[in-house]
């Protein structure tokens, strides 16, 4: 565990150190697009963040050859090679379309390409463990589709939701926390050196994330772009393939005793079945959605719209921190449920606490416009919107009620349409200049 921690930690610290510098850069190059009419943000912000992430990955996995307790995984096991082939060909193409806006097909096809480079380098699906029939072998073009297909279900996935500050990032370090968990216990708990590069994959996976996070929290200074999603959707998507199509489900000896005991033992191997999927499970959701939604309407499935699930938390009036908040809620009572189910199936109190849980997350969707107040002894350690606001504050002047009902009706005499495209400038997030407003506030998943 300590190996692994230490792994995550340089991790993140070269890919926060690097952040910095790359955000310079992307400003340079121009990497700055217009702000569109489905996007959330005011200002043009830099992209390219992806290239701190990428560096983070090659640091986390260049620490970790060397570590005495993690370099067989690099001796034993080709798979890390294979990730980080596949990851440079997505980065790759990631940085290209940050720069120059790709069609959505060559995107395509590039994620394919990329889950073939780690297919031919062994990181594929060998067998499924199916519940009911046992362990299935699969030939190598069953493997092969299977293996393309979830890494680019996945990557698209991680792409969709990367729609708002922090998202992206906070859900998938979330999902790379359970998956971690899970594997660490399969190799460890079970002592199957198999299970030990999806522990790893998930621990560098980690800290990419956490690194990242502290720029692109909202308000963002810099986004992680087509070169992020697409990087950290690939090794989340190989992470689940490593331990699902590579670890022996015999090797766990599950298939012993009565029929009742080996139901509950199977379960830590039919769990990688499912666990990959709720891991990314509202994402997952937010595509399927996104591809009906677009397709009933007659557009292209990889036409952009404002549709999605945290477009619509704006638009039922949550705040943009609130609603990333709720998406990580959701998020890690799936993942962290299905990880404590299968650790303990036979207990109902987690499928209590997770009723309990569930019911909570429903209450605060309801509640788009609640917002907490601290205690009187707690305010120093909050944010200033949830303190208890003073009575000479609460007596606002009639003049700035007036000036603030003036503002209002400017703005509502303002002529609706399309938002005008603002244009990159070379100070990206900091420009200077008051804020640019917009007219366009029609709902969530009218066309653009």
């Amino acid at each position: 565990m300590r190996d692994y921690l230490l792994t995550l930690c340089v991790t993140a610290a070269v890919t926060y150190l690097l952040t910095g510098p790359v955000r310079k850069f992307a400003i340079a190059t121009g990497a700055m697009p217009e702000i569109r009419a489905r996007d959330v943000h005011r200002e043009p912000t830099p992209r390219l963040g992806g290239i701190a992430m990428f560096f983070g990955l090659c640091a986390g996995l260049l620490v970790a050859s060397h570590l005495s307790n993690l370099s067989s995984v690099f001796e034993l096991s080709n798979e890390p090679r294979a990730l980080l082939s596949g990851a440079a060909l997505i980065w790759l193409i990631g940085v290209l379309d940050d720069k120059f806006e790709l069609d959505a097909l060559i995107k395509l096809g590039a994620q394919m390409i990329s889950a073939g480079v780690m297919v031919m380098q062994g990181l594929t699906i060998l067998w499924l463990p199916i519940p009911g029939i046992g362990t299935v072998a699969l030939t190598q073009w069953q493997g092969t589709l299977l293996t393309v297909a979830l890494v680019v279900l996945t990557i698209n996935a991680v792409n969709f939701v990367d729609g708002l500050d922090g998202l992206a990032a906070g859900m998938v370090c979330i999902a790379a926390a359970a998956f971690f968990l899970y594997a660490y216990r399969i190799w460890y708990g079970y002592t199957i050196e198999a299970a030990a590069p999806a522990t790893l994959f998930a621990a560098i996976l980690m800290g990419m994330c956490l690194g990242f996070l502290p720029h692109n929290m909202h308000p963002a200074r810099i986004f992680m772009g087509d070169s992020g999603s697409m990087l950290i959707g690939l090794i989340l998507a190989a992470s689940a393939i490593s331990i699902t199509g590579q670890v022996d489900p015999d090797a766990l000896k599950i298939f012993e005793g009565s029929t009742r005991q080996a139901t509950h033992a199977a379960l830590p191997v039919f769990i990688p079945l499912v666990l990959p999927l709720t891991i990314i499970a509202i994402p997952m959701a937010d595509l399927v959605l996104a591809i009906v939604r677009r397709t009933w309407n007659g557009q292209s499935p990889f036409a952009a719209d404002r549709g999605h699930l945290h477009h619509r938390l704006l638009e039922i009036g949550h705040s943009h921190s609130r609603a990333v908040l709720i998406m990580y809620f959701w998020s890690a009572l799936i993942a962290f449920g299905t990880l404590a189910y299968s650790v303990h199936s036979a207990s109902m109190w987690i499928v209590m606490v997770i009723v309990a849980l569930s019911a909570i997350g429903l209450v605060l969707l309801l509640l788009p416009r609640f917002t907490p107040r601290a205690p009187r002894w707690a305010e120093s350690f909050v944010p200033p919107r949830y303190r208890r606001r003073s009575r000479t504050e609460e007596a606002v002047p009639a003049v700035a009620g007036l000036a603030v009902e003036a503002a209002e009706t400017d703005e509502a005499e303002e002529a609706p349409g399309e938002r005008v495209p603002v244009p990159a400038g070379v100070n990206g997030a900091t420009a200077i200049g008051h804020r640019s407003r917009f007219t366009d506030r029609r709902k969530a998943g009218t066309p653009s």
